[in-house]
């Protein structure tokens, strides 16, 4: 079987590589080894490596396996949370209503 490759554009890699270090961060804060996280994690040494680099190759499970060792898993909430090109895409397509005018009040000498 051939292994696809993927491909990711620069600022998306960038921000694989910043979401990495941050998890790489945290886990130095915490004072956790490789090995601890692993463990935890139930994923290899080289697979740490991979996520603590931000390779875009290591599947969405197993950061949210970091995360969770690393008690940051809520974080996982704030992604996409706020939608603002969406929530307008939304608005637009809602139906525009349109109304009758409203009945206005007879003008003297024009209604008979």
């Amino acid at each position: 079987m051939n292994k696809r490759t993927l491909t990711i554009y620069p600022s998306s890699a960038k921000e694989l590589a910043a979401l990495g270090q941050r998890l790489k961060d945290a886990r130095l804060r915490r004072h956790f080894s490789m090995e601890t996280v692993c463990a935890r994690a139930d994923i290899s040494r080289p697979t740490l490596y991979k996520v603590e680099k931000g390779d875009p190759s290591v599947a969405m499970g197993i950061y949210v396996q970091v995360l969770r060792v690393l008690g940051l898993v809520e974080d996982l909430g704030m992604v996409a949370k706020e939608d603002a090109l969406g929530r307008r895409l939304q608005d637009e397509a809602l139906p525009h209503r349109k109304r009758a005018p409203k009945k206005t009040q007879p003008v003297d000498g024009l209604d008979g």
